[in-house]
């Protein structure tokens, strides 16, 4: 990693990236949290993120009660991402709980309430990510072992602002409602340049061809790029992160074909593969489940309930293991389709496998990949 990324100021495309609301939350409870305990508060914050890189960050909008209660916040940096986020001011007021209380999430003004299933929080809960809450709680864990400070807290986050910045989401179509959701699966945001980033891909495929690879793996995210690490041996310069560009990867693949490509994705960015999008962010084409209910329907699942879900993970919450690697296969196939038909008879052996949350094989189609082991 180089020196720049450690800090978290610029890409090597020259694009900055930012952090996301789950660490400026965590930032901001760090600084609450050590004044709690100290009486300090520190003007900036150190966070390591779930990406190894470090986010140093400047700590705004101090106030205490009477060591009831410490509030303290960060804005939000998204660096050149077109993030509706960026400039945000991200706060978190911490106070003490009873004895064995542990940690409570509460949702302020502006982080909005779930309020229907198939999301990764229940509902009646805040839009407080899993990934975020731990990020907090371990957090929260290495002060309290360095400060000998208390373990049992209610954390309040809140977004000035949330709700109208909410407007501009997907929130209010997924059922979260009163504000944004705190996210973050890496603590980074990296740009959003449609442009810069199929030009990786490209450049990525032109890296594999010159070094004479074989097999290359194209990923929606860290998940899936995860699970195909631990199927296949394979280098780094093997690893595509196409992220939602599937379209930029089949494309420039079709005119520059590698033998042997895997696309590993989650259920949902799959089923709009599966539906003919090739653009999978959430912004640029949504889940037809109309159409997917038809597929539902053929593993035993109620067309009617698959039609009103909220979220492809809804889907999935509803079938036994069996319909569920049914439908998984299904929708694998139909994703190997489209797949096959933007390549275009590029002689490129393909397979597609679906991944959970937690990294594991829901479904898969197409041909078997050479397992090749590198020279130790």
């Amino acid at each position: 990693m180089t020196p720049a990324a450690r800090t978290g100021k610029t890409l090597t495309s020259n694009l900055r990236f930012g952090w996301t609301t789950g660490t400026c939350a965590t930032a901001a409870v760090n600084a609450a949290y050590t004044a709690l305990v100290t009486g300090v508060f520190p003007n900036r914050v150190s966070v390591v993120t779930p990406s190894g890189m470090n986010a140093d960050l400047e700590i705004v909008g101090t106030e205490s009660a009477n060591d009831k209660w410490c509030r303290a916040a960060v804005i939000k940096d998204a660096g050149d991402d077109p993030d509706v986020t960026h400039g945000a001011m991200i706060v978190a007021i911490v106070s003490e709980a009873v004895n064995g209380a542990g940690i409570s999430f509460v949702g302020g003004d502006g982080v909005g309430i779930v309020t229907k299933p198939g999301l990764p929080v229940p509902v009646g809960e805040p839009a407080i990510n899993p990934v975020p809450r731990q990020m907090i709680c371990d957090m929260v864990e290495e002060l309290a072992n360095m400060l000998d400070g208390p373990r049992d807290l209610r954390i309040e986050i809140s977004v000035p602002d949330g709700a109208e910045i909410a407007k501009k989401t997907w929130n209010p179509r997924l059922g979260i409602e009163g504000g944004i959701s705190i996210l973050g699966t890496t603590g980074v945001v990296r740009p959003f340049s449609c442009a810069a980033w199929i030009a990786s891909i490209h450049r990525g495929i032109d890296v594999a061809r010159a070094n004479g690879l074989s097999h290359v793996m194209g990923s929606t995210g860290s998940t899936s790029e995860a699970y195909g690490k631990s199927l296949y041996d394979l280098p780094v310069i093997a690893l595509l992160d196409m992220g939602d560009f599937v379209g930029g990867l089949l494309k420039y693949m079709r005119q520059n074909p590698v033998p042997n490509l895997s696309i590993f994705g989650g259920f949902g960015k799959m089923v709009k593969l599966a539906q003919g999008a090739l653009d999978l962010h959430s912004a640029r084409s949504q889940v037809d489940f109309a159409a997917l209910a038809d597929l539902a329907a053929d593993v035993g699942l109620p067309r009617d309930r698959v039609v009103s879900a909220n979220t492809v993970l809804e889907v999935a919450s509803f079938a036994n293991s069996s319909q569920l690697q049914a439908l998984a296969n299904s929708v694998a196939t139909a994703a190997h389709a489209t797949a096959l038909k933007y390549l275009k008879g590029a002689g490129v052996n393909l397979e597609v496998i679906i991944v959970s949350r937690g990294g594991e094989p829901l479904g898969r189609a197409g041909s078997e990949m050479p397992r090749v082991r590198r020279p130790a």
